[in-house]
């Protein structure tokens, strides 16, 4: 989650929304005389999105006009949240959970298998039928308070993706994945009208080719510390996309959390214990080939901690990632081979 990147969350800004209105803007290009950048804004999601791109695609000039892109987007985001959002009361998401038969949708359909995929990559750590457990907590999107042991126990043994696929119900909650799965429909719809150079922010962010100067696209991963809700305020470093098409995205424990008897509890939680992790890593950059993958893996290292996270990026080369941690109250940073970070 890059919310930046937030719900799980968290997160990297590329570069500052322009404003909290849907526009189009064009910027001046550096790059070769026929580039013509253009920025997209508006709103998605219970936030703003911003997608950056380049009207001299791939194959010659695009030749859909900038309100139609903007247009088609928005359309896009509308359906998602009308798909997938939890807070949508009307959402085929939220019948769902309520207990509704429903019909065949593609975008339901497709979530759905590679949210089950995820799990099963990951031994069960990304849950989204672990839904449940969230609204326990206070996490969801229903108000939680304190459980007990008996409380946690009890709903741990009626949810989750193994109950979901044997008794065909449940409750979902796809906040682990749906904004990376946003940027990869974005992104999808732009290269299908022929966009070569991109960067789509959603929260989380998808991008490929190159930015207005020609260079690889540039994100700023924000400083994991409590409370740090503003995107870009307090920057841990400079990241430099590789070239190609990625989704890259930030999880953590710094804005989404609540303490209790001076103990503090995350959004971030184990289904498999149905408990918040209380490990030291503080923030997960992960770097996959889209943004629903590098979404899930993000949530993943931050349900397993520093360690296994580490063993995974190691053992795994289709991954890159930025792993930031507390040791004796001092900011560390882990980075694998291929993340480069320039900290300031």
């Amino acid at each position: 989650m890059y919310k930046y990147f937030a719900s799980h969350t968290l997160m990297i800004k590329i570069f500052q929304h322009f404003a909290y209105i849907c526009l189009v803007s064009l910027l001046i290009a550096s790059c070769k005389p026929q580039d013509r950048y253009i920025t997209i804004t508006g709103y998605a999601q219970g936030g703003t999105y911003a997608v950056k791109l380049n009207l001299n695609g791939s194959d010659g000039p695009v030749r859909i006009k900038p309100e139609e892109i903007r247009d088609s987007i928005d359309s896009i985001l509308l359906r998602i949240d009308n798909t997938l959002s939890g807070y949508n009361k009307n959402s085929l998401l939220s019948r769902f959970n309520s207990g509704e038969t429903i019909g065949k949708d593609d975008m339901f359909d497709d979530i759905f298998a590679q949210a089950v995929r995820i799990h099963e990559e990951t031994d069960g750590v990304v849950d989204v039928a672990a839904g449940p457990l969230f609204d326990l907590w206070g996490f969801g999107f229903k108000s939680g308070d304190f459980p007990t042991d008996e409380e946690v126990m009890k709903i741990k043994e009626t949810c989750g993706m193994n109950n979901m696929l044997s008794q065909k119900k449940g409750v979902l909650n796809y906040n682990a994945i749906a904004q990376g799965y946003s940027c990869d429909l974005v992104a999808e719809y732009l290269y299908s009208i022929g966009v070569k150079d991109m960067m789509v922010d959603i929260g989380e962010i998808f991008c490929d080719g190159h930015n207005p100067s020609g260079k690889p696209w540039s994100l700023g991963i924000d400083k994991p510390v409590d409370g740090n809700n503003e995107l870009g305020a307090q920057i841990q470093g400079i990241f430099r996309a590789p070239d190609g098409p990625h989704g890259i995205v930030t999880s953590g424990n710094y804005r989404k959390f609540y303490v209790k008897d001076g103990r503090k509890y995350s959004h971030s939680i184990d289904p498999r214990t149905g408990y918040p992790v209380t490990h030291n890593l503080l923030s997960a950059t992960i770097v996959a080939e889209d943004a629903l993958t590098a979404d899930a893996y993000a949530t993943y290292c931050m349900v397993v901690g520093l360690e296994e996270s580490v063993k995974f990026l190691e053992s795994h080369e289709d991954f890159e990632g930025c792993l930031i941690y507390d040791e004796d109250g001092t900011f560390k940073t882990w980075c694998s081979k291929g993340f480069v970070l320039e900290e300031l």
